[in-house]
């Protein structure tokens, strides 16, 4: 029997997408939590289910190539086969990226390629769109360019505010990371050598996109 795959997640806030992974009690090991942020609460999640933490203060740190060492030597001394960035709120740098290159994954608050960045649900409702969404992909040293795992995808109703929008949309995300995660642990998507990813099995667009189930407006 294959040894249970490993994951370090990186967080920078409230944990809450790190909840939604612990609580759909995945066949995978959470070997530490890592944040830049000595106070954030999903540090104090981790340790009610008795993860590992581990706090990298970027303050520490004058220039961030230095805090980015300091964070890999931390994430590799867990020997994790992949790292989640669930909410963490910080750009790293090409050497970082390089050397996870294919086993950093993120999600992202938009159907990517649209609204990289920051302010997504704002900026989805100022261009008027009438499905926004959540992403999780690769990283890569372009912001918010890497290869698309899968995507959640959710209406936009008349009436949506920011905070209404970002309430659907979070509630998605926390839907779609468990699913691509026990994808991966099943080993039903590969990330190809051209850098594109491939799902294994015959519901291909299913696991490319879920669509929102919650209540209609």
């Amino acid at each position: 029997m294959n040894a249970q795959r490993r994951i370090v997640v990186l967080i920078s806030g409230r944990g809450s997408n790190l909840g939604a992974l612990l609580e759909a009690r995945l066949p995978l090991q959470v070997v530490a939590v890592i944040s830049h942020k000595a106070d954030a609460a999903g540090l104090g999640l981790a340790q009610e289910w008795g993860i590992p933490t581990r706090v990298i203060s970027a303050e520490a740190y004058a220039e961030r190539t230095d805090f980015d060492r300091a964070l890999q030597q931390a994430i590799d001394g867990f020997a994790p086969d992949l790292v989640v960035l669930a909410g963490f709120m910080r750009i790293l740098t090409p050497e970082f990226v390089t050397h996870y290159q294919g086993r950093l994954l993120n999600i992202h608050p938009s159907l990517l390629p649209a609204f990289p960045g920051l302010h997504t649900h704002r900026r989805a409702l100022a261009e008027g769109v009438a499905v926004h969404g959540c992403t999780v992909h690769f990283v890569t040293s372009e912001l918010d360019r890497g290869p698309i795992v899968a995507q959640g995808v959710v209406p936009v109703w008349a009436g949506d505010d920011e905070a209404s929008l970002a309430a659907r949309v979070l509630s998605m995300e926390h839907r779609l990371f468990p699913h691509v995660l026990r994808a991966w642990v099943e080993s039903r998507w590969v990330l190809e050598a051209n850098g594109h990813v491939r799902w294994r099995d015959d519901s291909q667009e299913q696991n490319l996109r879920l669509l929102w189930a919650g209540d209609s407006q």
